[in-house]
């Protein structure tokens, strides 16, 4: 039997989703499925005989397709742009439930941030409309997780306070440690998926390291838009005009070429070896984990589109200007050591001797 949560907010397991799909249910008229695989043949896989009636309301997929902004949010997702977000459709007894479905996997590097405004939405809307089922296959990870941010984002409520609140009213429920690395970054986020934020971008960066360590070639949509073209620096994210109207600009020293914005550069905790990326080993009233200027020889950046080498997929190299072919830095996705101390990884690095820092 699903656990209630919240009034019209329940939260379940595959059997639970089956169930009120083959039988139907007096209460529940919306579910959200959180499965390896979108598909409604996953529950034929699960039980073999199981046929579940669907009618394809719409597939969403990151970059765009089916999607009202998802152009937008596929180009600073950390998702590929062919990835699909969620699938909507009418399915079980008589086609009368809503159902979305989800296709997030129970591993701790699955990217958990980047479905949450699909999910956080859906269920919103269908606790207005009626009531609605969460689950994963065991109930116990993803849909705990996926409750969690909706509990944290509408009661305004820590990470640890979400899931304590969860579990009163189901006491199994556990999310594995990465999705609750990355329930602690939407609290720090302001209960949000803030794409422009520092913690966001370190996020972005190390799920394109673990791509590009599995093998995976990175495409260069997912490198951020070059600020020395004019075309590109108007779609890059420069800060909101009433939060400041200047911003620290990086130029090459020889040819003055614009490489890098204030907003590309990634901060880091001074002298605290590799766990310099880790939200939680950063230092007590440096949220951000910002670094002291002064003790480093270098900046480090996101990978951006003038980045020919990163693009064309070598593991480590020069960066070099686009413009005059000067050398700015170094790149390495398994990681350089800065001079003071930290480790970061992966790292897009711009010594500070080569560039030219200046007010825009």
């Amino acid at each position: 039997m699903p656990y209630l949560v919240r009034e019209n907010l329940f939260i379940g397991n595959i059997g639970d989703a089956a169930e009120i799909l083959q039988n139907g249910s007096s209460e529940i008229t919306h579910i959200l499925s959180v499965l390896s695989s979108a598909s409604i043949s996953f529950f034929s896989e699960w039980r073999s005989g199981l046929t579940i009636p669907t009618k394809e309301i719409r597939k969403v997929y990151v970059g765009g397709s089916g999607s009202e902004d998802g152009s937008e949010n596929g180009s600073k997702s950390s998702l590929s742009p062919d990835k699909l977000l969620y699938s909507l459709e009418n399915a079980g007894k008589d086609l009368k439930f809503v159902r979305m479905a989800v296709p997030l996997r129970d591993m701790e590097s699955e990217n958990l941030l980047d479905y949450l405004d699909a999910c956080l939405d859906f269920i919103e809307d269908s606790r207005k409309e009626g009531s609605v089922l969460v689950h994963c296959f065991a109930g116990v990870s993803r849909s705990a997780a996926i409750i969690s941010a909706y509990l944290m984002k509408s009661e305004r409520l820590s990470q640890e306070d979400a899931i304590e609140s969860l579990r009163q009213s189901c006491e199994s429920v556990c999310p594995n440690d990465g999705f609750l690395e990355q329930l602690k970054m939407f609290e720090l986020m302001g209960f949000k998926v803030d794409r422009a934020s520092p913690i966001y971008k370190r996020f972005r960066l190390k799920v394109l390291g673990d791509s590009y360590n599995r093998g995976e070639k990175i495409d260069g949509s997912k490198f951020g838009p070059d600020p020395g073209l004019p075309a590109e620096i108007a779609s890059s994210s420069l800060p909101d005009k009433e939060a400041s109207s200047k911003t620290s600009a990086y130029r090459c020293k020889k040819c003055r070429r614009l490489v890098a914005l204030q907003d590309n550069v990634l901060d880091h905790v001074p002298g605290e070896g590799e766990t310099c990326f880790e939200w939680r080993k950063r230092r007590s009233g440096n949220p951000f984990g910002k670094s002291d200027d002064n003790e480093c020889s270098s900046i480090f950046i996101e990978p951006l589109r003038w980045m020919k080498e990163v693009e064309e997929g070598a593991l480590e190299g020069k960066l070099i200007c686009a413009h005059c072919e000067a050398r700015l830095g170094y790149f390495n996705w398994s990681g350089i050591q800065c001079s003071c101390g930290s480790w970061i990884t992966p790292a897009f690095q711009l010594h500070k001797s080569r560039v030219d820092i200046s007010t825009i």
